[in-house]
């Protein structure tokens, strides 16, 4: 009888489905990135889109993401976070495992105030809790 030892982990492929991959697992991923800042660089990005004149406005972003008016402006109020804190933001760290430390809805609030100084200082007080 002959015994072959292989080092094999399972890694997320196409539609969730797992695959069965050669060797030991790498942490190049290093997890995923957070929602929220995803959704702050797509708010850029359909800002940009916006200023380019690809698409006219919110109203026909909305239509071609097949999401309601309501909710391209939430993800569209985020850009008026202060720039450094929109820039934490898009640089928070992978999301190993679990939940992600701070959430779109927790930000909303914060980006509600139109004063950046009030901004900062919710930011710093209220980061990171649940």
């Amino acid at each position: 009888m002959i015994t072959i030892q292989r080092k094999v982990h399972f890694q997320h492929g196409r539609r969730g489905r797992k695959q069965l991959r050669d060797g030991e697992a790498t942490s190049a991923t290093g997890g995923r990135v957070p929602r929220v800042a995803r959704l702050m660089a797509l708010a850029i990005r359909f800002d940009q889109l916006i200023r380019d004149g690809v698409v006219a406005d919110q109203a026909e972003l909305a239509r071609l993401g097949h999401v309601t008016r309501a909710r391209l402006t939430q993800i569209m109020n985020l850009l008026c976070l202060a720039p450094e804190i929109q820039e934490e933001i898009l640089h928070f760290p992978p999301t190993e495992h679990g939940r992600d430390r701070i959430t779109e809805k927790q930000v909303r609030p914060i980006a509600g105030v139109s004063n950046w100084r009030k901004q900062r200082r919710m930011w710093r007080d209220g980061r990171g809790r649940p």
